[in-house]
């Protein structure tokens, strides 16, 4: 493949990707445009070179498999820093080192790494490339495999450099596959500096800067100074028969059915009702506020970076019937007729594995846990017409979950902004078993954005506190739990589709025509006032999903309290005072359960 270097009008980037090259001392550099010609010419380079495997020509056209080495196959958090001047602005919820000690390290790592390699420019765009909303990065990569997936899940290439000429600012990210050795492996974030570094490592979560790196570490640092909100949320539309549309912004930590939620499909009588879901993002989301408080959402993904296991033709078939065309496959197994395989699908069977082995069960999964496909956000089927504005769209309602078996009910609305601040600080899941050989233990993970905030979450909270003001037209914010448990251990509620059936009384309640009965922890329903037609639930269902246990809740908020103590000083002191008032209002109550009333 003839590689080309082009120039750029931006004096900054240029002394940049000079001094980057002095440093790697690569064999040649490409400035990428984000052409179909040039992601072909990578695509048969990588071919060439084995790093890509096309498939099955007839059922997955422009489709290719790569193989991550066995030691890189996921993010590496005890190898993530956050490296602002003062270690208390990293927060405990990062792995901190100073600045200067963290450059000196990397760049050790760095010095000459890209002999005999090409270093790739790559511009790109988290957003409509015309949206005030978004904002840009520039990527240097030594991985062709990078640059094919950036294309895929970024705005990325000359429209993306062209803007970045005109603001004259971008977030810079260099990267290298190093030697794969994961002793030196390290990704370190500067947001004093919008820089980040990444080696050693060739999965997208490491090396596809732009994704969590740029769109949450750095993005929610950028948000912070300059008065927005960069949140590892989905973002869905849920168009009525009146044909109104309402988006909602949700948060969930992983194994919630985050992308199922975002793709969610209605139960059949919704559907024929006509009722319909639009996929604005899955992932990440970018929010502004207006000058009348209206909260408004851009996703500045372009495509999805998708979990392979479990997506199948019952959990998710919008995410499934997008993957037959144009998708890079990461560490999925291979049927005998070149199709990608993973656990999950209905269909086919392995006969190689994901590290191309011959398939034998007792080497584990056909394809690792957490492999991956990149697709554009464009072939999902329930893809939102709007999902490309450049405003982004309005935000009704947040809505935070998390995986508790026990307590939490099926859904609750906090009382006011600072209340839902609080219930998205206090989000949490319980552990299983057969991850951790505890049952029950709570880990907290507020926002969902345990991994991803790029600075301390005490001032995290405060900024978002900073969002009420007056006269604004703020989302309301709720809580949901798909995974209460009843006494034999069986999930409650069922699920996927269904929660299509919570979600409307979450827009009832934005239009004021849904009920609910207020309790210490927030607005209630009434098992009546959710519509479970056809459902079945049992008694037990019906009694635990729609109440409050105040003996368990008073338990709850005084590891709430402990939990928002780790913060100290930067813990606004209105959180503290939040919890100490719900849990005088638990205490009034006494031992017996709670239940909304109609």
């Amino acid at each position: 493949m003839a590689l080309t270097t082009a120039g750029s009008k931006l004096a900054s980037l240029n002394a940049w990707v000079e001094s980057v090259a002095a440093l790697t001392e690569p064999q040649q550099i490409h400035w990428c445009d984000g052409s179909d010609a040039e992601d072909q010419a990578l695509k048969i380079l990588m071919v060439e070179r084995g790093d890509l495997i096309p498939l099955n020509a007839d059922s997955h056209p422009n489709c290719y498999l790569h193989r991550s080495h066995p030691s890189d196959v996921a993010r590496v958090e005890h190898l993530t820093f956050v490296c602002p001047s003062e270690q208390a602005d990293a927060g405990p919820n990062n792995h901190w080192m100073a600045p200067a000690e963290a450059h000196a390290k990397i760049d050790a790592l760095f010095a000459g790494c890209m002999k005999g390699r090409t270093l790739y420019v790559v511009p790109y765009c988290m957003g409509p490339i015309d949206s005030p909303i978004a904002r840009c990065g520039v990527e240097i990569t030594d991985s062709p495999y990078v640059v094919a997936n950036m294309r895929l899940m970024t705005r990325m290439g000359a429209a993306a450099l062209a803007r970045i000429e005109r603001e004259g600012t971008f977030v810079r990210g260099l990267h290298s596959t190093g030697d794969l050795d994961p002793n030196r492996r390290f990704i370190m974030h500067f947001p004093e500096e919008l820089m980040i570094k990444s080696i050693g490592s060739g999965y997208g979560g490491n090396a596809l800067l732009g994704k969590k790196c740029h769109a949450l570490r750095i993005g929610s640092y950028q948000a912070k100074r300059e008065g927005w909100l960069a949140e590892h949320m989905l973002i869905v539309g849920i168009e009525n028969p009146a044909g109104e549309t309402h988006y909602i912004a949700a948060a969930f930590p992983s194994a919630c059915g985050k992308t199922n939620l975002a793709m969610l499909i209605p139960p059949e009588g919704y559907r024929n009702q006509g009722w319909k879901v639009w996929t604005v993002g899955d992932d990440i989301c970018w929010m502004q506020q207006s000058e009348d408080g209206q909260l408004w959402a851009i996703n500045p993904e372009a495509g999805y970076f998708g979990v392979a296991p479990g997506t199948g033709p019952k959990t998710n078939p919008n995410a499934l019937a997008m993957l037959n065309r144009d998708a890079i496959f990461t560490n999925v197994g291979l049927t005998a007729d070149n199709k990608p395989w993973w656990e999950g699908l209905d269909e086919g069977q392995p006969v190689t594995d994901w590290q191309g082995r011959a398939y034998d069960p007792a080497n584990g999964p056909a394809a690792h846990p957490n492999a991956r496909f990149t697709v554009s956000a464009k072939q999902c089927p329930s893809f939102s017409p709007v999902a490309e504005h450049a405003q982004g769209v309005p935000i009704s309602a947040i809505v935070f979950g998390g995986r508790r078996e026990s307590l939490v009910p099926l859904v609750f609305e906090a009382r006011d902004w600072q209340h839902g601040v609080l219930v998205g600080a206090a989000m949490a899941s319980e552990t299983t078993a057969a991850a951790t050989g505890a049952v029950g233990v709570v880990r907290r993970d507020s926002m969902a954005m345990k991994p991803f905030c790029g600075y301390n979450f005490g001032d995290y909270f405060s900024h978002w506190l900073s969002f009420d003001k007056p006269g604004g037209k703020l989302p309301k914010i709720f809580h949901v739990n798909w995974f209460r448990k009843g006494a034999a251990g069986k999930f409650l509620w069922p699920g996927f589709g269904d929660n299509l059936r919570v979600l409307e009384w979450v827009i009832g309640r934005c239009k004021g025509t849904a009920s609910a009965t207020a309790t210490p922890i927030g607005q209630l329903p009434a098992a009546s006032d959710i519509n479970l037609s056809g459902l079945n639930l049992s008694a037990e269902a019906m009694a635990v999903l729609f109440n409050v246990d105040p003996e368990g809740w008073h338990r709850e908020f005084e590891a709430i309290k402990a939990y928002l103590g780790e913060y100290g000083s930067h813990c606004p002191q209105a959180l503290i005072d939040e919890a100490n008032l719900i849990e005088a209002e638990l205490q009034a109550l006494g031992q017996e359960p709670l239940r909304a009333t109609a």
